[in-house]
Parts: C-alpha cells; sequence; structure tokens
C-alpha cells in the first residue's frame, strides 16, 4: 500500500517536487524490504508456536494447540515510554479447560484442582505475560507457561516404598496409643471431679 503510493507521487512530473527519479527508487525499495520483514516475523511466529511439547500421563509428548485458544493483546504496565502507551504488547490466553479435549480428562481435573488461581469461575484457564515489549515473546511464554501447567498435572504421585509403608504405619500407631492416653488422662480428670462434687 505504502509503496504503490510512493509510485504514484513518483509517477507525477511536477516541477514543484522535490523528488528525484533515483530517490522515489530507494523509498519503493526501503517499503518492499518492510514488508519483506514483516511476512519473515509472522512466518518465524507461526513456526515458535507449536514449539513447547507437554508431556501427557501416558508419557508421550504432545503440543498445544493455538487454534483452541483464545489470544487477546493489551496494554503492558511498567516502564518503556511512550511506546508502552501506543502498542498493545501484553499477552493473555485462555481457554476452557473442560471442553479441552486434547487434553487427557484425568489431566484436566488435574489442571482445576492444582490451579485454583488461573482458573476463572467461568471454567477458563488464564495466563498472561508482559515480559516483553514484544508480542511474539509474550505469546511465547503464554504458551510455555500452559506446557508448563499441564506437565505438572499431568505427572502422578511416586508410588511409596516399603520403608515408607513401615514409617508410616508405624506413625499412625504412635499417634492412636497418644490419643488413647490423652483420653485417659482426661476421663481420670472428670472422674475426679466428681468425687470432689459428692
Amino acid at each position: 500500500m505504502a509503496a504503490s503510493v510512493v509510485k504514484s507521487v513518483c509517477s507525477l512530473r511536477v516541477s514543484s517536487l522535490p523528488f528525484s527519479m533515483d530517490m522515489c527508487r530507494r523509498l519503493v525499495n526501503v517499503f518492499n524490504s518492510d514488508k519483506l520483514r514483516a511476512k519473515r516475523s509472522i512466518a518465524n511466529s507461526h513456526l515458535h508456536m507449536h514449539k513447547y511439547p507437554h508431556s501427557t500421563e501416558d508419557g508421550r509428548l504432545s503440543h498445544v494447540p493455538i487454534d483452541k485458544l483464545k489470544i487477546t493483546y493489551s496494554r503492558s504496565s511498567g516502564p518503556g515510554g511512550q511506546h508502552v502507551n501506543k502498542v498493545s504488547t501484553k499477552a493473555e490466553v485462555r481457554f476452557h479447560v473442560q471442553t479441552a479435549h486434547w487434553i487427557p480428562e484425568e489431566v484436566r481435573k488435574g489442571i482445576i484442582l492444582k490451579n485454583t488461581t488461573r482458573v476463572n469461575k467461568a471454567g477458563e484457564l488464564f495466563v498472561t505475560s508482559e515480559i516483553s515489549r514484544s508480542q511474539q515473546r509474550n505469546l511465547e511464554d503464554c504458551l510455555l507457561k500452559i506446557s508448563e501447567i499441564i506437565t505438572e498435572a499431568s505427572r502422578r504421585p511416586p508410588e511409596p516404598s516399603e520403608e515408607d509403608v513401615v514409617l508410616r504405619a508405624h506413625r499412625l500407631e504412635k499417634r492412636n496409643l497418644m490419643r488413647l492416653k490423652q483420653k485417659k488422662i482426661n476421663s481420670s480428670t472428670k472422674q475426679a471431679r466428681r468425687v470432689e462434687l459428692e
């Protein structure tokens, strides 16, 4: 669009305009190179979006599907000059946990139990990032956080060893003995009070 405007301005043969043909060509080249750079950055962003795998409960690696997420951008807080007030770089990513069929059901339950502060009343997991002044980097950080949350919820507690089982049984037995001893002390105290009243 900008390159076509420059071409149309350059094609005007008005003597009052200070543009030369050489200068017009340079401007067109600058706009075209900027457009190419933007296309490359968009292509790279799509490549980066699928780089964050997470482990499911059966040990297989899976990826966070971008098309299943709601991605929005807003103004970042903190220092940054006028750039902060002009550009929306803070990334906000959310998805409904119960309807996320790309996550196993047991893992979905684990996500809700372990992330009560991140899941809102509508049942959506909400993740934000504003570590950078770049939308792409903030989005990548949100995807990394989601992958870590899923991996953490997929982990099963380790099986207790024989020593742990014996130790727990010993502690339970000791706790029961202490409880019975305290009950006897309370009972004898009450009996002593009754004798005094009589």
